[in-house]
């Protein structure tokens, strides 16, 4: 199953760069649960990767600064009974953290002030409010 993990159009990490581990997974899986290997941690090495292009690598690296251990990214998938759908699962969730983490910024927001006319609706929906209660208040004159 060794190939190329696919992030974006123009980023393609080699299955070189890519580091497989296996060991035994907990969970359901009958006799072979304590004989096979169906747990897969993917490891990527971010920060001496010479695939990943310099103009992401900072963003990338800032973005995934919680999640690395000496620049290095660790995906584990256990949540399969056999190694191969694992090692499925690993791929396919390496490829999403490293696209969301290259994704470009978000614009940043610009502030905006209330219009008059919903400050006005605020005033008058509090004003209505304030006499429906004072009217529960129980003065009968």
């Amino acid at each position: 199953m060794p190939e190329d993990l696919v992030v974006t159009g123009r980023w393609t990490v080699p299955d070189a760069e890519l580091a497989e581990r296996f060991s035994r997974s907990s969970g359901p899986g009958g006799q072979g649960v304590n004989t096979a290997d169906s747990r897969v941690e993917l490891s990527y090495d971010v920060a001496g990767s010479p695939s990943l292009p310099d103009h992401l690598r900072d963003r990338v690296l800032g973005r995934l600064a919680g999640r690395l251990v000496d620049g290095v990214l660790t995906i584990a998938a256990s949540e399969h009974r056999t190694q191969l759908a694992n090692r499925r699962a690993a791929r396919e969730r390496m490829a999403s953290v490293l696209r969301d983490a290259c994704a470009p910024p978000l614009p940043t927001r610009r502030p905006t002030r209330p219009t008059r006319g919903s400050k006005e609706r605020r005033l008058a929906a509090k004003k209505r409010r304030g006499e429906t209660k004072r009217g529960r208040q129980g003065r009968f004159e």
